[in-house]
């Protein structure tokens, strides 16, 4: 089975024509432009492909317009859904870039070998993302910045922390 990538959770409907909102799971939303089709998977998780018709993009939302969904009731139907693209279609990383769905599951470590827990969940702030870890007892929030990431290792899905005061 191919690799998806998550851009985009359908948040609601917008109008009458089959518009959605779209909350962009990407760095850059205007990447919506240069899709061509996105993938939904239903509840069996088969991949659904739609094409796009249009976008528009209004303040920091993405509307997007897929084809075969033409009513408000249609597009509320999706809401929830996530819209992926393939491996194919992609954003090329930049260096100490990495996708969400490659770090959820690492093992993390500090710096002197001690098992943290497991990154469970990328949350999305303005400044910057936060790791989840869940530890044996509770979660620990870690900010994905370079004084404190220090090391990923994605073919391992490992990686290592220093851990600031008050973390």
């Amino acid at each position: 089975m191919a690799d998806y990538y998550n851009v985009g959770k359908v948040t609601s409907a917008h109008g009458i024509k089959g518009e959605v909102k779209v909350y962009p799971l990407t760095n850059v939303p205007e990447r919506f432009y240069d899709f061509e089709h996105v993938w939904i998977f239903d509840d069996q998780q088969r991949p659904h492909k739609y094409d796009i018709e249009y976008v528009k993009i209004i303040s920091k939302r993405v509307c997007v317009k897929l084809k075969g969904i033409d009513t408000r009731d249609d597009a509320e139907k999706l809401k929830g859904a996530f819209l992926k693209v393939n491996s194919q279609n992609a954003l090329e990383l930049e260096e100490n870039e990495y996708f969400i769905k490659d770090l959820v599951g690492m093992k993390v470590y500090t710096e002197e070998g001690s098992f943290l827990g497991t990154l469970v969940e990328v949350l999305k702030t303005g400044a910057n993302d936060v790791y989840v870890i869940k530890t044996e007892k509770r979660e620990i929030l870690i900010p994905a910045i370079k004084e404190v990431v220090k090391k990923v290792d994605v073919d391992n899905k490992v990686m290592v922390v220093h851990l600031l005061e008050g973390l």
